[in-house]
């Protein structure tokens, strides 16, 4: 058997590649799109709480992409919430890519940074498609890795007039609101309390990392024609939030439908949010085939899971950008 060989990219290979914005929403929007057309298979995560009386478990996440990229993917991330006391980032991951013709390893990828920087794409290609294009005032909660690329790739795309954000730690928000000031070249907002940063904004997104659910964001808060992105592990939001919407997005049914962990789970639970009321998966809007926004007076919710194919299509940009730059290590694998 000839030697075989698969990349490996690690923490600062990922920062050396330097992926741009428009090169992170290109990769993310080309998956969604491929999803959207049905080519493509996604498995629901599942999860592993590895030791009792810890505050955290892994999220397991596994998908295929067809041509052009044609690859399989397992990403395999931790969401530890008591990192920070350890100077760690609350979620830090491994993907693994792999041939889906014959299972050949391709690459092993720190996935880190592309779970930050996929999820921040897809709530910015939400608002592409399901926020008023007028969009001026952003409301943020919550300061992880994730909400960064939230705030960045959202204000690439509408240039805010104004930006608040919260979270929990004062240290926490303040050091959030300092960083995209600096990065963005504006000023950002830092509010100490939740309705000073969600009330009256075009685009309310919920990151939060509560240790058990609880009401926060309230639904009377929220303006006519907003669009509003909840999507921490545990819900933050009311149980009528979903009674003011005029469509409710998801990334994957799949994923929403079950599992224990969600911002709307307990709107599933209830029969709010189900196969009946569920306007579209966002691929499918992405891929021209249900419409997006289609009326500036529509209030409309976007709840995003997590897809395995956004790592894989990530995965996938920054192994050509790096054989392009010749960034990255040869392991030998047999």
């Amino acid at each position: 058997m000839e030697p075989s060989y698969l990349t490996y990219l690690n923490g600062v290979d990922i920062a050396e590649l330097a992926l741009t914005d428009d090169e992170t929403l290109q990769a993310i929007e080309s998956s969604l799109a491929a999803q959207g057309r049905g080519s493509c298979v996604i498995e629901p995560r599942v999860h592993l709480a590895p030791k009792a009386g810890v505050d955290g478990h892994f999220n397991v996440l596994r998908g295929a992409i067809g041509a052009p990229m044609d690859l399989a993917g397992v990403k395999v991330v931790g969401d530890f919430v008591d990192n920070y006391k350890l100077g760690l980032p609350s979620e830090l991951g491994m993907l693994n890519l792999f041939d889906p013709r014959t299972g050949v390893p391709i690459a092993i990828v720190n996935a880190t940074a592309i779970t930050d920087m996929r999820t921040g794409a897809i709530t910015a290609l939400g608002a592409k498609h399901l926020a008023r294009k007028n969009s001026k005032i952003l409301g943020h909660v919550g300061a992880r890795g994730t909400a960064y690329w939230n705030v960045r790739l959202l204000d690439k795309l509408f240039d805010f007039d104004e930006i608040r954000v919260h979270s929990a730690r004062p240290e926490s928000r303040d050091a959030f609101g300092a960083r995209l000031s600096k990065d963005l070249g504006k000023p950002v907002r830092v509010c100490d309390n939740w309705k000073d940063t969600v009330e009256g904004a075009d685009i309310v997104v919920e990151a939060t990392r509560l240790r058990e659910p609880e009401p926060m964001l309230k639904t009377e808060w929220i303006k006519p024609g907003a669009f509003v992105v909840p999507y921490g592990t545990m819900s933050a939001v009311e149980l009528s939030l979903t009674d003011i919407m005029s469509k409710m997005v998801v990334d994957d049914w799949g994923q929403c439908k079950g599992g224990p962990f969600g911002s709307l789970r307990a709107h599933v639970n209830a029969g709010k949010l189900s196969e009946q009321t569920l306007h579209a998966e966002l691929g499918q809007i992405v891929a021209g085939l249900k419409p997006g926004r289609e009326r500036d007076d529509e209030t409309i919710l976007f709840w995003h899971r997590g897809l395995s194919l956004s790592d894989i299509a990530l995965g996938h940009a920054m192994l050509e950008k790096a054989a392009r730059l010749g960034i990255g290590q040869k392991l030998r694998f047999h």
